[in-house]
C-alpha cells in the first residue's frame, strides 16, 4: 500500500516482498537431514547482522572532509557496524536489559505515524546526499546538474523513488536551491508530518527501540529550522581552552575576537 503513494520506491518495494517471503519457499536445504520449519517469515531466520560494502563509509567520509552535516547516513552507518558485534550484543542483553515496551493502543494511528517519519526521513537523507555531492562538486569545479541527477537516478538505481521527480523539479527552478528542506514542496511535508515524526521517535525511545536514522533525521531538522542554536557556547569553550576565536552577533560575519576568559571583565 504503501508502495502505491508517496513513499513509492525501489527498497519500498522490496522491502514488501521480504516481508512477505516465507522461508520454505526459498532456502535451498543443502543438508538434507534438516528439517525447515514451516511458514516461519525468512527475515526472522536472517542473522541480524549487516555488511557493507564500504559506500557508506565513504559517503559519510565525504560528508566530514566537506563540512557537510550528514547525520541521517552517519547514523544508518553506525547502525550496522553495531549490528555486526552480535556476540557483543547477545551477552549485553542480560546485563543492561531488554526493552520495555508498551502496549499499543491505537494501531492504524501507529501506522500511520510510522509512514509520515519514513517519508520525513528520507526527505533529510536525500537533502543530505545532494547537499554533499553540491559542495564536492563547487570544491572540484564539477558543475554537477543536480536536478539532472535526480532524473538519471530514477532508472534502475536502488534509491530511485517517486519523489526523485519532485527533487529533480525542485533543482530544475532552482539550481542554487540551499537545501531540499526549504523547498516549498517539502517544507510543507516536513510540517505537517513533524507531529507523527516526534510520536515515533519518542515511542521508540520510551521502548528501548533503536530508530537511529529516524531521530538523526529529527534532530537534524530540528537544528536547522532554527536561527540560533546553542553552538555559542561550544564555540566559547573552543575559545576558551584553544584561543580558537569566535564572531561576535553584534559584528559583521567574518570578524574574529578573543576573550580573556580568566579576567573579571
Amino acid at each position: 500500500e504503501w508502495n502505491s503513494a508517496e513513499l513509492d520506491s525501489f527498497l519500498i518495494e522490496i522491502t514488501a516482498k521480504i516481508l512477505a517471503k516465507k522461508d520454505d519457499q526459498c532456502l535451498d536445504w543443502s543438508d538434507s537431514t534438516m528439517v525447515p520449519p514451516q511458514g516461519v517469515d525468512m527475515v526472522d531466520l536472517i542473522l541480524d547482522a549487516t555488511a557493507n560494502k564500504g559506500t557508506g563509509k565513504m559517503t559519510v567520509k565525504e560528508a566530514a572532509t566537506r563540512g557537510v552535516a550528514a547525520p541521517t547516513i552517519a547514523a544508518a552507518l553506525d547502525a550496522r557496524f553495531i549490528s555486526f558485534t552480535k556476540e557483543e550484543r547477545v551477552a549485553a542483553e542480560p546485563i543492561l536489559g531488554g526493552l520495555s515496551i508498551p502496549p499499543i493502543t491505537n494501531k492504524e494511528q501507529l501506522k500511520t505515524d510510522v509512514k509520515n517519519a519514513l517519508y520525513c526521513s528520507k526527505i533529510c537523507s536525500y537533502a543530505q546526499g545532494m547537499n554533499i555531492i553540491r559542495a564536492a562538486s563547487e570544491e572540484f569545479g564539477w558543475n554537477v546538474n543536480l536536478s539532472e541527477s535526480a532524473r538519471i537516478w530514477k532508472g534502475g538505481c536502488i534509491i530511485r523513488a517517486k519523489f526523485l521527480d519532485i527533487i529533480k523539479e525542485a533543482y530544475a527552478e532552482n539550481p542554487a536551491l540551499a537545501s531540499l528542506l526549504v523547498h516549498p514542496a517539502f517544507a510543507e511535508e516536513l510540517k505537517s508530518r513533524a507531529e507523527s515524526w516526534r510520536r515515533i521517535v519518542t515511542l521508540g525511545v520510551c521502548s528501548g527501540i533503536a530508530t537511529p536514522s529516524m531521530s538523526a533525521s529529527l534532530a537534524y531538522f530540528d537544528q536547522y529550522r532554527r536561527a540560533r542554536l546553542t553552538a555559542n557556547l561550544v564555540q566559547a569553550q573552543r575559545d576558551f581552552f584553544g584561543s580558537h576565536t569566535f564572531e561576535r552577533t553584534d559584528k559583521p560575519r567574518g570578524e574574529k575576537f578573543h576573550c580573556i576568559w580568566t579576567e573579571d571583565h
